[in-house]
């Protein structure tokens, strides 16, 4: 389905969509007891190419549960493939999915898919490839993670079978020592050659598949945090060196960035940990490149945001925050080290900050909820992730208030979505450039390359330096919706539906005698 655009602001040509928009924001200011503000509009000209490119996705951890789950959903999802359950027959679907299976509304009771507001590369049309330090195939991966239903995967395995990881980077300094029985496909050498080694796969893998885009994306295992530090990793040139001399503290996902900005592929991190160290965000602004992060925002942590949110939104202090998790997957076992686990204690802790900053009625300057984050690995419960949350509240007149969410999700199969979307949000971002209308010699401008339009997708959203985080979900949710509607000359949907509200934007006859009768009725003059 086909959307136009009937506006004088909104061009259309061969191969690109440009939109004359008008972007209203405000600033403020405190001083003392006084605020003031100030509203401000910038004329913008939006260009978006249209034409949809050959995509490549290289998955850093391709055998693991994500990455085997990833690659059987886009096969199934292309042959249109159906299995028998206790429940009855299941249809592939991308439920879950931001671009694919949710709707925005674009006037009236008319509602689109999102993926449909901007030509976006269709799922079917990916092709993958990836690293893994376990040397099993793609079918072996997929009857291991526990996932699916047998009766998909028999269907699936012929196609996996042929499908095998390259050898990944194997550092048992920075992932769980119990991975090491896994790790029989590595690549050897000094970090300097490991990067090389990577950038000729990506190239390899363009020449072979004749792809014009490749999106490198770790699903991997969750990586402690890497120090940072002074002459190593804090600059692009240091770790250039840092490197080449086999610093110790130079991690694998961080070489896995650096090899995929040096061959300008989009680079994104599905793992908590801190893989864009200064160095590497130097890197990508220089080479204008998109990096994206930090660990996929699927179960647990996406209700939170929308819970914690809540309860601030209607002015009630959330108090205490305790969050249990436990689950048997191979990222459970990874986690179950203290010092990989102190990783994703971090991403899932900071995810409420900044709802808690944003009322200081609530809240005096440096308080902050009791947070408490805790996993354990039970391995009978496999991919299906049990979470127990408490919130504890403080109400009016010394009230408490404590809501207990149960959530079992199946980890992969939420996370899985997630990978697609990033994937085609960020394709679609690096058509998408921008300038002011007054600079008409002034050539346009990508988004910044830290992309943090995709923070709705990531529980620890990376972001520019200065740029406040947002976790709040549907604030991430309506900056996309948003900004893809600015793309085609669209207003951002304010819902204030005033149009339903306002007599004569309702087509009434203001100056009717029914009306000036209902007008002294509510006036109280009859």
């Amino acid at each position: 389905m086909d959307i136009v655009v009937n506006s004088p602001n909104v061009k259309y040509s061969e191969n690109y969509i440009e939109s004359n928009y008008e972007y209203l924001y405000t600033k403020a200011e405190k001083s003392g007891s006084k605020i003031e503000v100030t509203p401000i509009t910038e004329h913008l000209v939006f260009r978006t190419n249209t034409k949809v490119p050959r995509v490549g996705v290289m998955l850093v951890g391709w055998g693991g549960n994500n990455g085997s789950t990833f690659t059987a959903a886009i096969l199934a999802n292309k042959e249109g493939l159906s299995w028998t359950t206790r429940r009855g027959v299941q249809k592939a679907n991308w439920y879950g999915s931001l671009t694919q299976t949710s709707t925005v509304r674009l006037g009236n009771d008319v509602n689109i898919q999102l993926g449909k507001l901007l030509p976006t590369v269709h799922p079917d049309d990916l092709i993958i490839d990836g690293w893994d330090i376990s040397s099993a195939n793609l079918a072996e991966s997929m009857e291991r993670a526990q996932v699916l239903e047998p009766g998909l995967q028999q269907q699936l395995k012929p196609k996996m079978t042929l499908m095998k990881p390259r050898p990944s980077i194997y550092d048992q300094d920075f992932i769980a020592a119990n991975q090491a029985a896994r790790a029989d496909n590595v690549i050897k050498g000094t970090k300097l050659e490991q990067v090389q080694q990577i950038c000729k796969d990506i190239e390899s893998f363009k020449k072979k598949t004749n792809v014009e885009k490749v999106i490198v994306l770790w699903t991997a295992n969750t990586e402690r945090f890497s120090d940072i530090l002074e002459g190593v990793n804090d600059t692009y040139a240091n770790l250039k060196l840092a490197i080449s001399s086999n610093h110790p503290e130079i991690s694998p996902s961080t070489l896995f960035a650096y090899a995929a900005i040096s061959t300008n592929c989009t680079y994104i991190n599905g793992s908590p940990q801190n893989t864009f160290v200064p160095a590497i965000i130097e890197m990508a602004d220089k080479a204008n490149v998109f990096i994206a992060g930090d660990d996929f925002k699927s179960g647990q942590t996406k209700i939170k945001s929308v819970l914690i949110d809540f309860l601030v939104s209607a002015g009630i202090k959330p108090t205490s925050i305790v969050s249990y998790n436990h689950l048997g997957n191979n990222d459970g076992k990874n986690l179950s080290a203290p010092k990989q686990f102190r990783s994703k204690e971090i991403s899932k802790s900071n995810v409420v900050d900044d709802m808690v900053d944003s009322n200081e009625i609530l809240y005096k300057p440096g308080e902050k909820p009791d947070h408490v984050v805790v996993i354990k690995y039970v391995p009978y419960v496999g991919d299906s992730k049990r979470a127990l949350d408490e919130y504890t509240s403080e109400i009016m007149m010394g009230g408490i208030n404590t809501i207990v969410v149960h959530n079992t999700c199946e980890d992969s199969l939420l996370a899985t979505p997630i990978i697609l979307d990033l994937i085609i949000l960020a394709e679609l971002c690096q058509r998408i450039q921008v300038k002011r209308q007054s600079d008409d010699d002034r050539e346009y401008t990508s988004f910044h390359s830290v992309l943090s339009l995709l923070s709705y997708l990531c529980k620890a959203p990376l972001v520019p330096q200065g740029t406040p985080v947002v976790n709040a979900l549907f604030k991430q949710r309506a900056c996309i919706e948003n900004v893809l509607k600015a793309c085609i000359g669209l207003p951002p949907d304010s819902n204030m539906l005033l149009e339903c509200k306002v007599p004569f934007m309702m087509g009434e006859d203001v100056n009717s005698e029914p009306h000036k009768k209902k007008l002294k009725i509510q006036n109280g003059r009859h």
